[in-house]
């Protein structure tokens, strides 16, 4: 049974990029969504017509993944409204893009109180609610294991996300409850693209770069990211566990001095 149907997922950062992606697929593999969201109104209403017209019970949730009260009454709200709750992605993730060097206090508060702070407030309020063959999964990026230029302290964060899957793996797992990461290489979201404010000229250069380092010879498709994160949390995944993927293309694979 190779889908999701009688399932409740909840994503944060899901109206948006990659996570509207993962919601989308989620809903067309017949589970019933919410969509976390924190400012852009004009997206999470696109985003939920979408959804409902797919998955008609699927709500949005307003919150900031920063605000801890606010991700753990997000998450109260999904088993409360919907009545369980048995997929949860952590998608969201903010930054300032700038070296190591002049990042501020306040840009390592916000980047690690948003991504770190959330998952874990996120991940103890779900597992009060979420029973046997719940799935987490967290979104990480290859900053995490490689260098990216103005991506220190979200590489940092991301590291320690991906430490904090391997624990949560084993303190949920005797309860039958998965816990996994998803590490993805360059996409094509509005993040990345804002990533480009940073790099200048050169970002179709990086573009192109990535690509020839895939060995597709070519970026991934959103749906094709979001079609992993689905396996990830099908039922048939249930001895899938403590492990941060690698969706790539093969791209941190590639030896620098190929043609």
């Amino acid at each position: 049974m190779h889908d999701l149907k009688g399932k409740v997922a909840l994503v944060t950062g899901g109206t948006r990029g990659l996570g509207r992606a993962i919601s989308t697929r989620m809903a067309e593999l017949g589970a019933t969504v919410a969509m976390n969201y924190r400012r852009d109104e004009d997206s999470a209403a696109a985003t939920l017509e979408r959804v409902r017209a797919i998955s008609p019970k699927s709500i949005l949730i307003k919150a900031d993944m920063e605000n801890d009260a606010e991700v753990r009454a997000m998450v109260a709200r999904v088993g409360a409204e919907l009545g369980r709750l048995d997929i949860l992605v952590a998608n969201a993730a903010a930054t300032a893009f700038k070296p190591l060097l002049e990042s501020k206090p306040h840009n390592l508060l916000r980047t690690f109180n948003l991504s770190v702070g959330g998952f874990l407030a996120a991940v103890q309020e779900a597992s009060k609610i979420m029973g046997e063959g719940g799935r987490v999964l967290m979104v990480s990026g290859i900053d995490s294991i490689r260098n990216l230029p103005g991506h220190g302290v979200l590489g940092a964060a991301k590291a320690a996300l991906e430490s904090m899957v391997r624990d949560f793996a084993f303190e949920l797992g005797p309860r039958g409850i998965t816990v996994n990461g998803l590490n993805v290489g360059y996409i094509d979201t509005d993040s990345t693209r804002y990533y480009a404010n940073y790099l200048g000229d050169a970002y179709d250069e990086f573009q192109r770069r990535c690509a020839e380092r895939s060995a597709m010879k070519r970026l991934p498709t959103l749906e094709e990211i979001a079609a992993v994160a689905c396996l990830v949390c099908l039922p048939e995944a249930s001895y899938l566990t403590a492990q941060t993927i690698l969706v790539d293309g093969g791209f941190t694979l590639h030896f620098p001095g190929a043609a």
